[in-house]
């Protein structure tokens, strides 16, 4: 799980919210707030519960600060959906904190560090329907040979809405996830140092399917600008990931629930 941080402060608000009226009224912020219960990695059998704190500011431009996927800039039409973003890639360590993926079932593997990531991201509604896809390129991290190579993750989805009325809405996606070779071999695969140093045996993962599973979605308005939202999502992992030593359970179930404040 991806545990996220509030980056933008009041002041910054503030200095953004101060910028020419004509421009301010096309300015979006949206902060959120929650809690999620994940497994501790991906893979994993235990549980953990984190809070969830975010932010994102949409200029008039389409310029966008979002503490999700980092700066970047997105356009929506009618139909279609883009955007361009460099941001902070996924971390795990090999020990049990209530912050960050890991667990000390891991120990001896040694710690994925974040690295700068590139991505895009691009969808399309196709009358009810909308086609997602999404790319995203971390970059080499120089201090851990084991885990710091360079790695490439692809997310395909197909999404439509269940429900919209007076409870609410309800969205429900398809998704698939793929990964290059470094990317199951960081994530799911066992070097031999790693095996000489931890309780797995040595493991070569490669390049292909990871998981594919189902997201749904229950948003509930409480007031014009609040929204509370549930996420549910489930993924089961693909032969290469799921095959793996360190990987004690192939059905991953994660559940979310945030609260969002836009102006």
């Amino acid at each position: 799980m991806r545990s996220t941080t509030l980056c933008l402060s009041l002041s910054s608000l503030c200095l953004l919210a101060g910028a020419d009226r004509a421009l301010a009224e096309d300015w979006q912020y949206s902060l959120k707030a929650g809690v999620a219960n994940a497994p501790r990695y991906s893979g994993s059998d235990q549980r953990m519960s984190a809070p969830l704190l975010g932010g994102k500011v949409v200029s008039p431009w389409g310029i966008f600060l979002d503490t999700d996927k980092g700066l970047g800039w997105g356009y929506e039409g009618n139909a279609l959906s883009f955007s361009t973003y460099v941001g902070a890639s996924s971390s795990r360590k090999d020990k049990n904190e209530s912050l960050h993926a890991g667990s000390k079932r891991l120990k001896g593997m040694g710690e994925i560090k974040a690295r700068p990531q590139v991505g895009v991201s691009a969808s399309y509604n196709l009358g009810g329907v909308i086609v997602g896809a999404t790319l995203e390129h971390a970059l080499k991290e120089d201090d851990h040979k084991d885990s710091g190579k360079a790695f490439t993750h692809l997310e395909l989805s197909l999404g439509t809405n269940l429900y919209d009325g007076r409870y609410g809405s309800v969205d429900a996606s398809l998704s698939s996830h793929f990964g290059d070779r470094n990317y199951l071999q960081t994530w799911y695969g066992v070097t031999t140092g790693q095996a000489a140093q931890s309780r797995f045996q040595a493991y070569k993962a490669g390049a292909g399917n990871i998981s594919n599973g189902l997201n749904l979605v229950w948003s509930v308005p409480i007031s014009e600008h609040t929204e509370f939202s549930t996420l549910l999502d489930v993924q089961y992992l693909a032969d290469e990931a799921g095959k793996s030593p360190i990987v004690e359970r192939r059905l991953q179930t994660s559940v979310m629930g945030v609260l969002e404040y836009t102006f």
